[in-house]
């Protein structure tokens, strides 16, 4: 897999800068995740990178990321990296049965929120950002309303860690990217 073509296939799904910068902040999260597992990094960092690439042109339950699998499926994407993203959404069914699936299930929502959080700083970076700022927000229902803060509860579950800890660790594995993302530099 080649990490040019990934963005390449990104950006001709994707115009919107936010779902780039998502994805950009989910590939650095699974890249150090890869990292600490001793896993392929362009492997996970590029499925990091392509989970939600479908979404803006298909954005329902019935389509994404349905329809992304068939397209990475027609450009010779490993089943892995497609399994994977399908398991991102609980509602396709598709278990998540291996490290890779579970950690960008585990990453996914939660590296938005973080992002969120960071973005009504006052200065709007992530290196402000601290685990008990984000739970704090998780509390608050209108704050960020799109993320689905069970599905960081149940990441952080079924990866067998400790909610707040996995918080440090994601910002943590985000700051080399945070210019990138427009948190900071």
């Amino acid at each position: 897999m080649d990490r040019t073509a990934a963005w390449d296939l990104l950006c001709e799904y994707t115009q919107g800068e936010g779902l780039r910068k998502h994805g950009l902040a989910v590939e650095a999260v699974m890249r150090h995740f890869a990292r600490k597992h001793s896993e392929d990094e362009d492997t996970w960092g590029i499925t990091g990178l392509l989970h939600d690439f479908d979404y803006e042109q298909h954005p329902t339950a019935e389509q994404h990321p349905i329809e992304g699998s068939k397209v990475l499926r027609e450009r010779g994407y490993p089943e892995d990296v497609v399994r994977a993203i399908l398991g991102h959404a609980d509602y396709t069914g598709v278990p998540r049965d291996t490290p890779m699936a579970k950690v960008l299930y585990a990453v996914d929502e939660l590296t938005g929120f973080i992002t969120a959080v960071a973005l009504v700083r006052p200065n709007k970076r992530l290196d402000e950002v601290e685990p008990s700022s984000v739970r704090k927000k998780m509390k608050d229902k209108a704050f960020a309303r799109s993320v689905n803060r069970d599905d960081i509860l149940k990441g952080a579950e079924e990866l067998g860690v400790d909610l707040d800890a996995l918080i440090a660790e994601v910002i943590q594995a985000m700051l080399p990217v945070a210019g990138d993302l427009g948190l900071g530099g």
